[in-house]
């Protein structure tokens, strides 16, 4: 099997990946797991650009194929924010449950038709040649009146689906890898890159 090393120490992400990747040539392990330590400054102004920075670092350090993600909540009512500072907002050492009781907080007395939302997920494809490939997807959704669920992290509990009546931390994994924004990038990074093994 070949490897790929995910640019995260995230447990909750590594088993949506793991679970995407059943069944391929490419066993993905964790920087831990390769027993690679980084410190990346993430200083990109999208998505994409974050993604890519991460992979890049990773593939340079390991030598194997290297794969990040960069993603997060974009609420509309607040001007697109958290964005990019999804894992920094408030600061870095500040709770999930802290920044969407915040969230939740600003949202205040807003109808559900000014609580529009989107999860956004850029993953980024680095081999060791120096190819790249870079795919994102999106999920709709709005923020919820109150948090919800224990299926899920981050923003999950928040982030509600119309599509299910169900917030993303109350959906199945296979419910959520139906429609998650890092399941749908996934799959098309696994398809299009991996498959072609170059840019597209």
């Amino acid at each position: 099997m070949r490897k790929i090393i995910f640019a995260t120490g995230n447990e909750g992400k590594m088993r949506e990946i793991r679970e995407i990747f059943k069944g391929t040539p490419y066993e993905v392990l964790s920087m831990k797991e390769a027993g690679i330590s980084a410190d990346i400054v993430e200083d990109g102004t999208s998505f994409e650009e974050n993604a890519l920075i991460k992979a890049r670092a990773v593939a340079k350090l390991s030598g194997e194929i290297a794969m990040a993600d960069d993603s997060g909540l974009v609420v509309d009512f607040l001007g697109g924010a958290p964005g990019i500072y999804s894992a920094r907002f408030l600061g870095e050492d500040t709770s999930y449950e802290i920044k969407n009781q915040y969230i939740l907080d600003q949202l205040k007395g807003v109808l559900p038709s000014g609580r529009t939302a989107r999860f956004v997920c850029a993953i980024a494809v680095v081999f060791p040649d120096g190819e790249s490939g870079v795919r994102v997807a999106t999920v709709e959704g709005r923020i919820a009146d109150a948090p919800a669920g224990d299926n899920g992290f981050g923003y999950d509990p928040i982030f509600y689906v119309p599509e299910f009546g169900l917030t993303t931390a109350q959906l199945s994994m296979e419910q959520k890898n139906k429609i998650s924004h890092r399941a749908k990038a996934l799959e098309a990074v696994k398809r299009e890159v991996l498959c072609a093994g170059t840019d597209v």
